[in-house]
């Protein structure tokens, strides 16, 4: 059974997101707002005008990054961003039904060309397109070098790249560790917005992938300054460079080049 997009359904999960984070009373800090582009909206809900859309390239260290960047996103522009789910993340029914729901891009990693065309399509008519620019999650929690595809097709339509930068997410859930109440309860995350980039359309596009990382790394440098607990020496969660028993993001980097080799993926 097909869903048809429903934009009441997206504000109902947006909602319940935001309702999550002050159960556990999660302190979000949100940072860099005055980067973010003016939109234009209907009925105060979402991107409607051509050409006013954007790639939001969101850093990837924990599982529940997108849920603090969505909230921010929404809070300061309501807009409900598209985002790209690999087929993993999106399968079976119930899962399958939200992403119809919420209009978002299902990405099957060994044939991505049909995904790529649906977020291009999604961008030219106006939304937000959001992405996790890492690919899958960094457990190094220092930005690695980026995929090609937001700069790509930023390019191609002319769109800015609106980079979001999550920090302290990981320490409630992410990839090989387990979640709990002690770990959602109270556990700071920032969330910076960095100057949007533009692509040119001639623009090499690894050349202007780093610019981005760069950018994405520099607001996670921000949320780190910024982070209101202390980082303690070895902890999981704290990055090697800084004293912090994570993977180095060479070792990370090694890592996620396996994972790719497996999907067949070179980009």
């Amino acid at each position: 059974m097909k869903f048809r997009p429903n934009d009441r359904f997206y504000r109902l999960i947006v909602r319940c997101g935001q309702l999550l984070i002050r159960l556990f009373r999660v302190p979000v800090r949100v940072t860099g707002l005055e980067n973010m582009p003016r939109v234009t909206v209907r009925r105060g809900r979402h991107v409607v005008q051509p050409g006013a859309g954007a790639v939001v390239a969101i850093t990837h260290f924990g599982l529940v990054d997108f849920v603090f960047a969505e909230a921010a996103l929404f809070r300061h522009t309501r807009v409900h961003a598209r985002f790209m789910i690999t087929k993993k993340r999106a399968g079976g029914a119930f899962m399958e039904a939200v992403c119809e729901l919420c209009d978002h891009v299902v990405v099957d990693r060994s044939r991505g060309d049909a995904a790529y065309r649906e977020a291009v399509t999604k961008l030219r008519r106006g939304e937000y397109l959001a992405l996790f620019a890492e690919g899958s999650t960094n457990l190094s929690f220092q930005v690695r070098p980026l995929k090609t595809g937001a700069v790509r097709m930023a390019a191609e339509t002319g769109t800015p790249i609106i980079p979001v930068s999550v920090f302290g997410a990981h320490r409630i859930l992410t990839r090989g560790r387990r979640t709990s109440v002690r770990a959602a309860w109270r556990t700071p995350v920032h969330v910076h917005f960095g100057e949007p980039i533009t692509v040119a359309a001639d623009e090499d596009v690894r050349l202007a992938s780093q610019r981005l990382r760069t950018v994405l790394q520099d607001g996670i440098d921000i949320g780190i300054a910024q982070y209101p607990e202390p980082l303690p020496a070895g902890a999981w969660w704290v990055p090697a460079a800084l004293g912090g028993g994570a993977r180095t993001i060479d070792e990370d980097a090694e890592v996620y080049r396996q994972e790719r080799s497996r999907y067949g993926e070179t980009g």
